[in-house]
């Protein structure tokens, strides 16, 4: 006991020192060129043309055509999701997808908000950018970029949407309307890929920075999850004073004395700064962290290293991209989903949600690409980048989803955004927030809007 409050009181002193040395720093904001050879000496073009998704019989029949020819593997008996994604379970995606899925109607509910390309830094960039249908007198809609990550796309946030730009209409107050801009990350769906090397989350934001500005804002919030977390927060760090507020439904601690507390803290986490909460979500460490992160991880390990190799597999096969991709939907949304035959993707989604995700990946033949952000972002290391051991003094919101890959206390959170304004213990939800939980994402966001606007 006196051994474990001496470990407490020597942490104590480190985190204390740690924490203490806030020293408010920006990244650099640089520039780049992105596209093929080498940079026109032209000014680029800054214009934003509207965009249409669109489709045809030839695409179609070609993706039947591949469903057709699978070949499937049976399972082993009981191994539910245990092994990835249960082939059983696949015919009947498969089933679906051939027969029943409208991709057409699909892409008419892609267009049901406004989409628009621009050219940044050599890349044509796809955004989807909706406005409000109606605002209450004198009220002035607030901008919000909102990020997605892999493997998702900007389809993710069509739920919740409608809840931010026409609040009233769906029940809720119309003190904070938003207009939203859902941009796609370089690389993914309707975004232009890289030709060359190199563009990881920080190119991203200042992108998406010059995205911003190119429609007129010169100050907005951010929200993000997954990479777009990494993004926003690589905002925040580029241009402080341009962000109004930042809020996070994931965060990457990397560089955190808190973090060393892990093993410590189931015996003696109160003294720590773990509640109730934080202990039943991390502990027991073995199985919530260390399993969890080995069961979960292996793709990450692939794209991160030879992101190229399975693309190759994965764009030739609408199969093998679903199976790899849905796989993410299963257990990523709640870990226990692996014991169940069909990995419980329908108890959270429908499969016309899914399967356009899919769609948008297949269609654009964007899975290869978007794998190489992993390879551009943790290729050289962890903490070889600057911004993991920058802090980020923006107004900061966090939603803690209970089923997400890893908790991350508010202590840990704080620690890297030391302006935290709100902390929230999500009732339920995983990794996909905005597509899962989509009202309680909204009522979070426009709760930490309420704090900044009051400041």
């Amino acid at each position: 006991m006196w051994l474990e409050i001496l470990l407490a009181s020597v942490l104590g002193f480190l985190i204390y020192w740690f924490v203490s040395r806030d020293k408010e720093e920006t990244l650099p904001l640089e520039d780049g060129w992105w596209g093929p050879g080498a940079k026109p000496t032209a000014r680029e073009d800054e214009n934003i043309h509207p965009f249409k998704v669109e489709t045809s019989e030839e695409e179609i029949n070609d993706l039947h055509q591949r469903i057709d020819r699978f070949r499937p593997t049976p399972p082993l008996e009981g191994s539910r999701f245990h092994y990835g994604f249960n082939s059983k379970y696949l015919k009947k995606i498969l089933s679906y997808w051939r027969n029943e899925f409208d991709w057409r109607k699909q892409v008419e509910i892609l267009n049901k908000y406004p989409h628009f390309k621009t050219k940044i830094e050599g890349l044509d960039i796809h955004f989807v950018h909706a406005k409000p249908p109606q605002l209450p007198s004198g009220c002035t809609p607030k901008p919000l970029l909102m990020v997605h990550g892999w493997p998702g796309s900007f389809y993710e946030f069509y739920k919740i949407i409608p809840l931010l730009t026409d609040p009233k209409s769906h029940g809720l107050s119309d003190e904070h309307v938003f207009e939203v801009i859902c941009p796609s990350i370089p690389g993914y769906g309707f975004s232009e890929a890289s030709s060359k090397k190199g563009l990881g989350t920080v190119a991203t934001a200042r992108i998406f920075y010059k995205l911003m500005l190119r429609l007129g804002f010169q100050e907005f919030y951010i929200q993000g999850g997954d990479w777009g977390s990494l993004i926003c927060t690589n905002m925040a760090q580029l241009v402080p004073s341009h962000v109004k507020g930042l809020h996070l439904n994931m965060a990457f601690i990397s560089r955190s004395v808190y973090t060393l507390t892990l093993l410590l803290g189931q015996r003696i986490g109160g003294l720590l700064g773990y509640t109730k909460r934080d202990t039943e979500l991390l502990y027991p460490f073995k199985e919530k962290v260390f399993y969890s992160i080995m069961r979960e991880s292996g793709y990450l390990h692939i794209q991160a290293t030879k992101p190229d190799t399975v693309g190759c597999a994965l764009n030739d096969s609408p199969v093998g991209l679903a199976a790899y991709i849905l796989e993410k939907f299963s257990t990523w949304t709640n870990a226990e989903f692996r014991d169940l035959e069909d990995g419980g993707l329908e108890k959270k989604f429908s499969l016309d949600d899914l399967l356009t995700n899919i769609m948008l990946y297949w269609t654009t033949g964007t899975i290869t690409s978007s794998q190489r952000y992993y390879k551009e972002n943790l290729g050289q290391g962890l903490m070889t980048q600057k911004h993991e051991g920058m802090k980020v003094f923006v107004p900061t919101g966090f939603a803690a989803f209970p089923c997400e890959l890893l908790h991350v206390p508010e202590k840990w959170v704080r620690a890297k955004y030391p302006k935290l304004l709100s902390y929230s213990y999500m009732a339920r939800g995983g990794h996909f927030a905005a597509l899962e939980e989509p009202e309680l994402l909204a009522q979070d966001i426009r709760k930490f809007v309420t704090l900044v606007e009051r400041q």
